[in-house]
């Protein structure tokens, strides 16, 4: 089975996978899965457009759902607060018009002198989303605006065997800085690993 989209109707496309999506066994699950990812990437570079969005009052449910959907830890009402007062530093990223990524930071000071650094609270994409470039346009969205701000560190924790994402990270210059024992509670592992990275360098590109 064969799905091109629509010239000019990526939305249509995107239906198209859906339906495919809900047509199959679940029991194929695993198959279903790739075989909606390659219709997506037959959709990228044509109509489709990945595009970023501001998180606000008026839209912070959906940045709940994605979580919901991507993480097993729910998080509290102060994630959500920093996420708000992070401003540009939050996005949602969409894929056409529906709602598949998002990265959440929080803005702190640093105890010695007072300057700004940047952590990475979050950063998802849903799996059939995921091989893109969602997330690489997530990550270099924050790593520009740190370098237009003079914001010199970016860190975050990650659970010690999620390999996928430290290699992720590592292909943007974040390097490993310190193991910390019994980080999470009620996950397995629960050890994490920061990850950390001085934004002199130039964002990764797609």
């Amino acid at each position: 089975m064969v799905v091109s989209p629509p010239p000019g109707d990526a939305t249509c496309f995107c239906l198209v996978v859906l339906l495919f999506l809900i047509s199959q066994p679940p029991s194929h699950s695993l198959r279903r899965l790739h075989q909606i990812q390659t219709l997506l990437r037959m959709g990228a570079g044509r109509e489709v457009s990945i595009s970023l969005d501001g998180v606000r009052d008026k839209n912070l449910m959906q940045l709940k759902k994605l979580n919901i959907a991507l993480f097993p830890v729910r998080y509290n009402d102060k994630y959500y607060a920093d996420s708000l007062a992070s401003g540009d530093f939050t996005k949602l990223a969409y894929y056409s018009d529906i709602c598949v990524g998002a990265i959440a930071c929080r803005l702190e000071k640093k105890e010695s002198g007072g300057q700004i650094r940047v952590y990475i609270m979050t950063l998802g994409v849903l799996a059939p989303y995921r091989g893109l470039g969602i997330g690489t346009k997530l990550l270099n969205h924050v790593l520009d605006l740190c370098s237009k701000q003079n914001i010199a560190e970016v860190y975050l924790h990650v659970q010690t065997n999620n390999e996928d994402a430290i290699n992720f990270y590592k292909k943007f210059g974040f390097e490993i800085t310190e193991t910390i024992q019994n980080y999470y509670t009620n996950i397995t592992p629960p050890d994490c690993y920061v990850l950390t990275r001085h934004t002199d360098q130039s964002p990764a590109k797609k």
